[in-house]
């Protein structure tokens, strides 16, 4: 019985012995109809020899059926090898009538048989024709009638090219879809007012609510190939008030062995729509660069970690060391690997403040390079956590920096933030001072200490896009902190890309500033996924202002003041061009603030601010300490309980 069920998924609409008596009754039609063909639609001919030789040639074929195996297929899903069954099974049938009308010659055993030449041509012909389309037949009739029960969902096609025509053509043999295409859009007016596929071809002028209400229509399905992001969010950007879900079709080489599938047609993201072009995995440059070469990543499991370590792995490193304290986002990475087929690659839980473990790993794989993005990255959260930041961000920077130039590194690659810039926080500080001490390392001339700077990356933890998503399966509100608060945005993928990039291109002691493309007001990026969610704002889903958080922007900056770029031979990597600071001075504070660090010392964001005097606190408590700074109490500030609450 479970056999039966597990081999029997879908109910038998039709026996195989019924397939096999309707195409022999077809056999049957046609033979008759081959006379009537021969003899010019006319009734000119021997009766009696067609009653004789009609159940012989029925059972010639029924031979032929029986072997080929034509009649076995699901007519419903006829497809190309289909049709080459039932040719077979015709041909044969023909040579067997053919043999045995010679070989009645010769021996007559079956008295007065014979069937012309001209005739058995033409009942060929006619009998593949027939039942060719008498599947074909039944299968359009069928998917239609079954279209007609389940549809309920009517849908328009942007797009009327080939991929718009490959797309109605998935969602229309798909036996599971419940969904009805009612017409096409495209720009191009000479295909206005015409059908395809028996398809209307719209004009993008008819796209009004009246005509969406009036067809029931509930979506929308994108369907150009290689379309530009700019053009995507233009088009989209129409639509999103009209009260329809908006869905894309995936680039052509992402189809499942060339075929789109209906589960690949998704919903448009936020994502799809932000000005970020695909990146190319393989490049030639990196690849010389990090050809046998030895590769330590810290914070290898983290966003921006995890997707250098994917992109490494592409290419033909000596051995690939990843780093990290989170055990359980090192071995869902560690699978994730290996199941993509990369093995060579060392997965080591371990905290990068730990300076006698990691110095133990520095002697032991002697990497040739290093890319540190281990770092705690959380506004809010570290404006009252100075200790942990301090801790992670600086001594853990420290501890891997110092570490490098002792083993002899031979370059260094730091993951920095745009909040580093004029920093009102105290992560921002944190990466800032850390920029500083890695200036500092630089002036000994051994490793080629590179920074990179860079935005919010789409999809990464804490990002507002996943926490968006998630407010709105839980029905929101959306929360946005400023109604006028504006982000950059990148990919992580084009992100680790850059970076490797910049590693790659970097000869040491630069800061590299990554074109983040046009900032995104948060707020109308909420409206938009509402939007594309099919939901309607406020109706549905509103948003709520809840006020800038402690330590955060209105607005994020690239460069910090007296700070300007020179451009590289990578359009989107350019080079800042800082301001010279006393190293050894500088140097010296920052060794002096992880002391203090250790020591839970309560002055020590007055002493980040002194090594960072750009550094001025905003939406915080810790304001005050820039109100007393400008009193010239700075040295007697109390000990507060936010500062290592």
């Amino acid at each position: 019985m479970i056999h039966n069920y597990l081999t029997n998924k879908t109910p038998k609409y039709c026996s195989k012995w019924i397939v096999l008596a309707i195409d022999l009754m077809l056999t049957a039609l046609t033979f008759v109809l081959s006379y009537l063909v021969r003899f010019n639609l006319t009734l000119d001919f021997d009766f009696s020899k067609l009653k004789l030789q009609l159940p012989v040639i029925v059972t010639f074929t029924l031979i032929a059926f029986l072997v080929t195996g034509s009649y076995k297929g699901v007519v419903r899903h006829t497809g190309v090898r289909d049709v080459y069954n039932i040719f077979n099974a015709i041909c044969l049938a023909s040579i067997i009538t053919i043999f045995m009308i010679i070989l009645n010659r010769e021996l007559d055993f079956m008295s007065g048989f014979t069937v012309p030449i001209s005739i058995i041509i033409i009942h060929s012909l006619l009998n593949f024709i027939a039942l060719t389309a008498s599947r074909y037949v039944f299968k359009t009739a069928y998917y239609n009638l079954m279209k007609e029960i389940k549809a309920n969902k009517n849908v328009l096609i942007y797009g009327a090219g080939e991929s718009g025509i490959l797309t109605q053509n998935a969602l229309s043999s798909h036996y599971a879809s419940v969904s009805r295409v009612v017409g096409y859009i495209d720009n191009d007016r000479e295909k206005a007012g015409k059908n395809i596929n028996g398809v209307r071809v719209y004009s993008p002028d008819v796209l009004t609510e009246n005509f969406i209400n009036s067809n029931k229509i509930t979506e929308i399905i994108f369907s150009i190939q290689n379309i530009d992001h700019n053009r995507l969010r233009d088009l989209v950007g129409d639509l999103v008030d009209l009260p329809v879900q908006v869905k894309i079709v995936p680039p052509i080489e992402n189809w499942i062995n060339g075929e789109l599938k209906v589960s690949q047609i998704k919903q448009v993201q936020i994502e799809d729509l932000l000005d970020r072009v695909p990146i190319n995995i393989k490049n030639e440059r990196i690849f010389k660069e990090l050809k046998n070469q030895v590769i330590l990543v810290t914070g290898g499991a983290g966003s921006i970690g995890s997707e250098l370590v994917r992109q490494i792995a592409n290419y033909e490193y000596k051995s690939l060391i990843v780093v990290d304290q989170a055990e359980s986002a090192l071995y869902d990475l560690q699978q994730e690997l290996i199941q993509n087929g990369f093995h060579n690659f060392i997965p080591i839980v371990s905290d990068i403040r730990d300076k006698n473990r990691m110095s133990a790993l520095f002697q032991e794989y002697r990497p040739d390079m290093v890319f540190h993005a281990a770092a705690y990255k959380h506004v809010p959260l570290m404006e009252y956590n100075a200790y942990e930041a301090i801790k992670i961000n600086v001594a853990g920077t420290k501890v891997v920096v110092d570490l490098s130039l002792d083993n002899n590194v031979k370059k260094f690659i730091f993951i920095s933030t745009d909040k580093a810039v004029n920093p009102t926080n105290v992560m921002g500080a944190t990466k800032r001072i850390s920029e500083m001490y890695i200036s500092c390392a630089q002036q000994y001339n051994k490793t080629k200490f590179i920074t990179t700077r860079f935005g919010n990356v789409l999809g990464s933890n804490g990002s507002v896009i996943p926490l968006f998503k998630r407010q709105i399966e839980k029905g929101g509100p959306l929360t946005v902190t400023h109604k006028d608060i504006t982000r950059y945005f990148m990919t992580i993928p084009e992100a680790a890309q850059l970076v490797l990039e910049a590693g790659g291109m970097g000869e040491g002691g630069e800061i590299f500033i990554f074109d983040m493309g046009d900032s995104v007001k948060i707020f109308n990026l909420a409206k938009n996924m509402i939007k594309l969610s099919g939901l309607r704002y406020p109706e549905d889903i509103d948003i709520k202002i809840t006020g800038l958080r402690p330590g955060e922007k209105l607005y994020e900056e690239l460069l910090a003041n007296g700070e300007n770029t020179m451009p590289t031979y990578h359009k989107k990597i350019m080079i800042s061009k800082t301001r010279a600071f006393d190293y050894e001075k500088k140097r010296s504070k920052i060794n002096e603030l992880c002391v203090a660090n250790m020591f839970y010392n309560e002055n020590i964001v007055v002493l980040m601010k002194e090594i960072v005097p750009e550094y001025i606190s905003s939406n915080s408590e810790l304001c005050k300490l820039d109100r007393k700074k400008e009193g010239g109490d700075a040295s007697k500030i109390t000990k507060t309980k936010i500062l290592h609450s």
